[in-house]
């Protein structure tokens, strides 16, 4: 038998199994259920707190009326009555028996004014002792503080007295004046002298009588009227005969005798 000359084919290939086909896209398919998304946790908003915690009461800023008061009311053995010299550094007692009633100014005023009165210098010239909240002696006072108060007293006195002698002074110039001006007004209205001899007598300028005169029936106007005077001389106080002493059986201040002489 003849041989081909055609090229031997190789041998087939081993069958493989046919690739599974995909399914036909018009064929239904299997709904899936829905996903359900997870509700998100609920959200818990913080705050932070802007309270504060409480800042201690300020003290009250007192009037003077008020403070002193207000101390007279809390410690009446210290603060009430003639005055008493307080024991020092007293200011912290009160701050530590009431603390945040007073602020330092408030409390420092009351203090500067009631030690530096002239009744509480005495009380320190007198006294021994001084005393605390309760109207206790507490602490000796000392002789320097006795002295420096005498000091102060005297130069208050002197001080006074100057004050004194000056409103004296002005008083007696005010009076002086006062009483020539009214000299000035009675002699005008009385006077026969023409205006301008007035003046030349009187050492004033014209210009400055009318000025004068007007103030001195001001015055004249204002001023008290003058007691009424009685011109009558009095009589002096007689006795029973009215010839100032007791009368006698005769009538004449004297016994007559057995003979009526």
């Amino acid at each position: 038998m003849p041989q081909s000359n055609e090229p031997a084919l190789p041998p087939a290939a081993e069958a493989q199994p046919a690739p599974a086909l995909a399914a036909d896209s018009s064929a239904p398919v299997p709904a899936e259920a829905p996903a359900v998304a997870a509700e998100p946790a609920p959200t818990i908003e913080v705050t932070p707190s802007t309270e504060q915690p409480a800042a201690p009461a300020k003290p009250r800023d007192l009037d003077p009326a008020a403070c002193t008061a207000l101390l007279k009311k809390s410690f009446p053995a210290l603060f009430t009555g003639a005055p008493k010299p307080i024991k020092l550094r007293i200011q912290a007692d009160i701050q530590t028996r009431m603390p945040g009633v007073f602020s330092k100014p408030a409390l420092s005023g009351f203090l500067r004014r009631y030690t530096g009165s002239t009744s509480y210098l005495i009380a320190l010239t007198r006294a021994k002792n001084r005393f605390d909240l309760d109207g206790q002696p507490d602490g000796e006072l000392t002789e320097e503080h006795r002295n420096a108060a005498v000091q102060e007293l005297e130069r208050r006195r002197g001080l006074q007295n100057e004050r004194r002698a000056q409103e004296d002074a002005a008083h007696a110039a005010a009076q002086a004046e006062r009483q020539q001006r009214a000299a000035m007004l009675r002699a005008f209205e009385t006077t026969t002298l023409t205006r301008g001899n007035f003046c030349a007598l009187k050492g004033i300028e014209s210009d400055a009588l009318d000025a004068l005169l007007e103030v001195a029936r001001r015055e004249r106007a204002e001023a008290p009227p003058e007691p009424v005077r009685d011109e009558r001389r009095p009589h002096p106080p007689r006795g029973p005969d009215n010839r100032g002493g007791p009368r006698g059986p005769d009538n004449r201040g004297g016994p007559r005798g057995p003979g009526g002489a």
